[in-house]
This record gives structure tokens, sequence and C-alpha cells, in this order.
């Protein structure tokens, strides 16, 4: 079976065990009306009736809970009725006791839809701040074609950390992507830290180096004022690239990011791998000298930055998308067509569920002659709908 059919097949196991789910308190009252009806006096179907509005508060509406829990009083007040002995001490306990369950069901059902509102809440606030916090880069930054896109994931309670920006300063054209740890209110708050760190930094330090290192301290003195590294999720990965004013070359600082890919006009592809692996920004345990490497950037090529939430999406067998892989060989029109091949890539790849967010920025190098191009950034919500 191949992996198409075997997404399709756990879309239909999913689908199944919900329609189970809303059946299973109708089924549980007609099977109590069954077994109460064909048994001997001696047994009696109560339990199934309290069960019902039990199993359908987490899943049902509030009036949908109450039907349920109305629907398991009629049945055994019809069924004493029926019987005759609707007004003995016995069939009256049953009916408190349903009664009792049915109205402690309808509690639950209301904790849960208060948690529910402010679990969407809480998404709504993250998301809408993620929005304002990430730059828009334009379409043409000094002389570079730009593409950007951020991705929520839509398994995922939270938007998390992932961050871009890029500047065009006197030194080239500066970008960072990176990926603070952890989500919700309190990632958005360091990615706001970070971004506002590069900017100011990126216009100001003559070396990437610098830049690295600016960021390093801001994200010292944001973890000192808000008590901790714990307050601010512990520490940040991020890869910075410098790409000077008519230069054929970009430089990369590589802080416990994923690699960077350099894709070249013929299809093939580099890995930039660090010369010395460093740790994320934020860690705390020491300082060590950034270095940054370099390599060829050629007219025509891309540079394509990325978070983990691309390179550690899974299929249904829990493989890895792997990039590069994917990627090598590819030849794209410009950025926005590389970026939206591979978000499309990646939800065939893991059934359209992803786990984690994904920060996404594209960067060409034109070729003599090539025409300008107009690019958008997206914004891709937890209902998977472009913002």
């Amino acid at each position: 079976m191949g992996k198409r059919e075997q997404r399709r097949g756990r879309r239909t196991y999913e689908v199944r065990n919900r329609r189970l789910v809303r059946a299973l308190p109708g089924v549980m009252l007609i099977g109590g009306l069954l077994f109460d009806f064909f048994t001997p006096p001696a047994f009696t179907a109560v339990p199934l009736f309290a069960a019902a509005p039990l199993i359908a508060a987490p899943f049902f509406s509030r009036a949908g809970t109450i039907r349920i829990g109305a629907g398991a009083l009629l049945c055994v007040a019809a069924l004493r009725l029926y019987s005759g002995t609707l007004i003995r001490v016995v069939p009256f306990i049953e009916l408190l006791t349903v009664l009792t369950v049915s109205v402690l069901a309808v509690y639950i059902n209301g904790v849960v839809r208060r948690g529910n509102e402010q679990l969407a809440s809480a998404r709504v606030i993250a998301a809408t701040a993620m929005r304002a916090v990430l730059p828009t880069p334009a379409d043409r930054i000094g002389g570079l074609y730009v593409a950007a896109r951020y991705e929520a994931a839509q398994a995922d309670e939270f938007v998390g950390g992932d961050l871009f920006s890029v500047t065009d300063t006197p030194y080239g054209v500066r970008l960072v992507v990176g990926d603070v740890r952890g989500k919700g209110l309190d990632a958005v708050e360091a990615v706001a830290v970070i971004i506002g760190a590069f900017r100011e930094a990126a216009e100001q330090e003559r070396s990437l180096e610098g830049v690295a290192q600016r960021l390093e301290r801001a994200l010292a003195r944001e973890s000192s004022r808000r008590g901790g590294l714990d307050a601010v999720e512990g520490f940040v990965t991020a890869a910075l690239a410098e790409i000077p004013q008519g230069s054929s070359r970009v430089r990369v600082v590589n802080r416990g990011h994923p690699e960077p890919l350099l894709l070249h006009s013929d299809g093939a592809l580099e890995q930039l791998r660090p010369s010395l692996p460093a740790l994320p920004l934020g860690m705390d345990l020491g300082v060590w000298p950034d270095r940054s490497d370099e390599w060829e950037l050629p007219a025509g090529s891309t540079l394509l930055l990325y978070t983990d939430g691309l390179s550690e999406a899974r299929d249904a067998d829990g493989v890895f998308y792997d990039p590069a892989e994917r990627l090598r060989g590819r030849i794209f029109p410009g950025p926005e067509e590389l970026l939206s091949a591979l978000t499309d890539d990646v939800r065939l790849h893991t059934g359209g569920v992803t786990t984690d967010d994904m920060a996404l920025l594209a960067v060409v190098r034109p070729t003599e002659g090539q025409p300008d191009r107009r690019t958008t950034v997206k914004i891709v919500g937890l209902d998977g709908g472009a913002g």
C-alpha cells in the first residue's frame, strides 16, 4: 500500500471514530430500552442510561447534552410506567440517579466548552500577535527577489515561535530565520525581541558575527528581566545570512539551526553546513566567538532558509521530510513558486496534518535582465486558511 493510500485510510479511520462517538449516546439509549424490555425485572439498564449523557458531555453542544439527559430520563420513566412500578422506591431512586448524572453532564459540558473557548481565544491572540510581529519583506530587497511564508501547525494548540526577517543594510542584505523553543504568547514575545534586536544590529554591526552576538545579548537581557531562561522558553535556534551588495558570495552564521539550502539554476543543490557547529542563542553555557562561513551565490541561484517544522514533518510511517532530497534536481521560476511547491509537497507528505509551525524564506539572486517579480507573504492559520 502506498503512502497516499495509507494517509487516506488514516483520515477515513478518524472520521469513522468521530461518527461513532457522536452516535454512541443514542445507541446506548436504544440498547438500554431493548435490554430492559427483554430481560427479567431483576436486570436493569440504568447504568447505560446514566452513562449516555456523560459520554455526550465532552463531544456534544450544551443543548445536545441536555437532550441526551432528558432522553435518558424519559426512557427510564417509560419503562417503569410500562411495568407499573413508576411510583415505587427503586424506580424513583433510578430516576434520581439518572437526573443527577444528567445535571453533572451538563456541568461538565460547560467546563469543556469554556476551556475550548479560552483555548481558541489564546490561539487567535497568539496568531494575531504573530501577524503583527513578523515583518513583511518587500518583493525585492537590495537587488534580490524575496519570498517568505509562515505556516502554523494544523495539529497543535498554539502558534509557535518561528521567525524571519530581511533588511537591506550598508553591509549588504542581511536576513535571519529562527525558531524560539516553546509556543504561545511567550514565544511570540521572544520573537519580537529577536526581530527588534536583529533590525537594529543589522544596521549597526559591521560583521555578521557581531549581529549574532547582539541577538545573544538581547536574549540575555530579556531572560534577566523575566526571571530566568524558562520564562523566555530557553533558547532560540537561528541562521543568519549576509549577501554583500554586488557580491556573488553569501556568508552564514548558524546557531544550532537546520542547514540552509542553496539551489542552483541547473537543479544542483548544496547544503550549507557550518564548518564549526555552534550552540543556539540564549543557552547561557559560556561565550564562544561566532564564525561565519562563505559560499558562492551565482546569478540565478536561490538561498532557502527554513525552520525544523519543515525538516521534522512526518508521514504516516513516521518518516521525516527531507527538503534537500525533495528539491534536488528541481528548478523553479522564482522564490514564491519554490515556497508554494514546498508547502504543497509537505502537505502531501504529512497527509495535511502538520505538528509544528514552519517559517520559510527564499532569496534569489537574479540573472542579468531578469524582469521584476511580485511576491506575497502568506501566514496560514490553524484552520489552513490564508491570513
